[in-house]
């Protein structure tokens, strides 16, 4: 069993930063893949990031390649969501996830979810 809770969000300005962070209850945290999804108002939810357990795989949705940087630590039970060059299309809930299988873009593969962090982006 894993708990995820996400923290970092908030309001920003077109072309400015933030970075999320998701903190992993558990002793297991470091042998599963941990991905970012996020769901805009009206729209499904959509794979942003996702990492393996050593950090030696780790992908990006086209939409946020170059700008974004995923990234984790083992030690601490945290995975981080870096976003640079924010836009307006970025404004969604960022929901922080884990998977036992290997790296993974579909939601349905997630078996642990967090409850979700605001970002909205303002232009």
């Amino acid at each position: 069993q894993v708990q995820l809770v996400e923290s970092g969000g908030g309001l920003v300005q077109a072309g400015g930063s933030l970075r999320l962070s998701c903190a992993a209850s558990g002793r297991t945290f470091s042998s599963y893949t941990m991905g970012w999804f996020r769901q805009a108002p009206g729209k499904e939810r959509e794979f942003v990031a996702a990492i393996i357990w050593s950090s030696a795989n780790i992908y990006y949705a086209d939409s946020v390649k170059g700008r974004f940087t995923i990234s984790r630590d083992n030690a601490k039970n945290t995975v981080y969501l870096q976003m640079n060059s924010l836009n307006p299309e970025d404004t969604a809930i960022y929901y922080c996830a884990a998977a036992r299988s290997p790296m993974s873009t579909v939601a349905a593969n997630y078996a642990y979810w967090g409850q979700g962090t605001q970002v909205t982006v303002s232009s």
